[in-house]
């Protein structure tokens, strides 16, 4: 009985760790890709899809059940990045640091360490103030 009523504290911790990003951070990242707006959005010359603007190969990668073109729904799209970022980068997406999870939505698995996706991330960062 002692064991448990010691590993109980430790439990509670692992829970509380396991945060999400912020409403904040997806509103911000909803705006950047395509100024907020909802739909079927086709971007980057017909490549990505939706309000996150989600890549085909990302989808993939980002093992979520569903189809393709549920990636025109703002939430089935949240859920994908969530996926993808858990997948990816996961602990940045414990830690909630928003830069790394930012930059990989946009260069991909090794996005934060791409030059390119700083420019994005700036953008990002400014939306969530």
């Amino acid at each position: 009985m002692k064991r448990y009523i010691l590993l109980l504290p430790l439990l509670c911790l692992a829970i509380t760790a396991q945060a999400e990003p912020s409403s904040k951070f997806w509103a911000a990242l909803h705006q950047v890709e395509t100024q907020g707006r909802h739909g079927p959005i086709k971007g980057d010359s017909g490549r990505a899809l939706g309000p996150l603007q989600i890549h085909h190969v990302y989808w993939k990668d980002a093992k979520v059940k569903g189809k393709y073109s549920d990636c025109s729904k703002l939430a089935y799209s949240i859920t994908v990045a969530k996926a993808y970022m858990k997948r990816y980068a996961p602990n940045a997406y414990r830690d909630n640091n928003y830069e790394v999870l930012a930059r990989i939505h946009n260069g991909g698995p090794s996005g934060h360490r791409k030059k390119a996706t700083i420019k994005y991330w700036n953008k990002v960062r400014k939306e969530m103030k």
